[in-house]
């Protein structure tokens, strides 16, 4: 046989007990969802910022990068809600690689899923704890939702896994917003197919019951770039192609129509640096059209605390150890520039 079952980890329920969200944090999570379902529904004219490391590595360093973020939404409260990425588990493009912070706890040390779970849940619990700010992640496991259900504002769905059934049905189940991205090759159709999906509701098998959801109606679309057969980036984020996904939409009979624009990925060429002049163009095509502005709700944008990436060994405090990110000060600086432009 192929697998070998190396150690059972906790349950969901086992986890959540040992290391539970406070009941203060509970309702101050219950504000903040509300205000940011508010933005995805039409009642808030807010915009969103989901931003942070590509991959949450480090405790101490993802937690004084989320604290920094918290100073920055005081002073643009009135108009942006930030989001912070914390991002614990990395799809590897070609399974090769650190796959985030609930494989391997320490990115030096062999895969521990026991110690990642509780490393994933303890750093969230932190970032809570000081910022009052909770966080997006990327869905690449459906079986973990339980793990982080009580804990996570938005959840986004990755150009690799936007077509899986799985994927699809367990979003239907999930109450927060969820960004469906498109898929590498770009096609729109099929991000488009996935919303339609998680938006219906379902009855299927999870975590060994037979379920039933009742239809995620914030379900929404993240345009990230796609990748030609030469592998060259096809960025997405034009004011021609958010007119091209505007009339995709109204043909469509799906609730709360919105998109999010990934500012890096393929949009960027993975040219982290790029990123801000994205956003600027996408902040423009909003204020010269009313539609547009209705449906880009927001922007996803990769940063840390350091500018660029590093490898695991080189150990630079706040630096990502996947994908580059931009700088905090570049960060700052952008966050600011949105708010102008609002």
């Amino acid at each position: 046989m192929g697998v070998t079952y190396v150690k059972e980890v906790m349950s969901p329920e086992e986890l959540l007990t040992e290391y539970p969200l406070p009941e203060a944090h509970k309702k101050l999570k219950e504000q903040r969802d509300l205000e940011i379902k508010k933005v995805f529904t039409g009642e808030s004219d807010k915009f969103l910022v989901i931003i942070g490391p590509c991959s949450a590595d480090n405790e101490d360093s993802v937690c004084d990068y989320i604290n920094r973020l918290a100073k920055v939404q005081e002073k643009v409260e009135d108009k942006i809600i930030i989001i912070p990425r914390i991002y614990t588990n990395k799809p590897r493009t070609t399974g090769e690689g650190y796959k985030g912070i609930v494989h391997q706890p320490d990115p030096e040390k062999a895969p521990d899923l026991l110690e990642g779970l509780i490393a994933m849940r303890k750093m969230h619990l932190r970032a809570i704890k000081e910022t009052h700010l909770f966080a997006a992640d990327e869905m690449l496991y459906p079986e973990n939702w339980p793990y982080v259900s009580d804990i996570l504002s938005y959840v986004a769905v990755g150009a690799r896994s936007v077509e899986n059934q799985q994927h699809r049905l367990t979003i239907s189940g999930i109450d927060i917003p969820c960004g469906m991205k498109n898929p590498t090759s770009g096609t729109l159709s099929i991000m488009l197919n996935s919303c339609i999906a998680a938006q219906g509701q379902h009855t299927f098998m999870y975590r060994g019951w037979e379920v039933k959801t009742d239809g995620n109606p914030l379900t929404h679309t993240i345009l990230r770039g796609a990748v030609n057969k030469h592998d060259q980036s096809l960025p997405n984020y034009h004011y021609e192609d958010l007119r091209r996904l505007l009339d995709m939409y109204q043909k469509l009979n799906l609730k709360n129509p919105a998109c999010i624009v990934d500012a890096n990925h393929a949009n960027s060429n993975k040219c982290y640096y790029e990123q801000p002049r994205i956003v600027s163009e996408v902040m423009h095509s909003r204020n010269v059209s009313e539609d547009i502005r209705n449906l880009v709700k927001g922007v996803m944008v990769e940063s840390y605390i350091e500018p660029g990436n590093q490898k695991v060994s080189e150990h630079t405090y706040g630096k990502s150890i996947t994908d580059p990110c931009l700088g905090w000060a570049e960060s700052e600086k952008l966050i600011y520039d949105i708010a102008e432009k609002l």
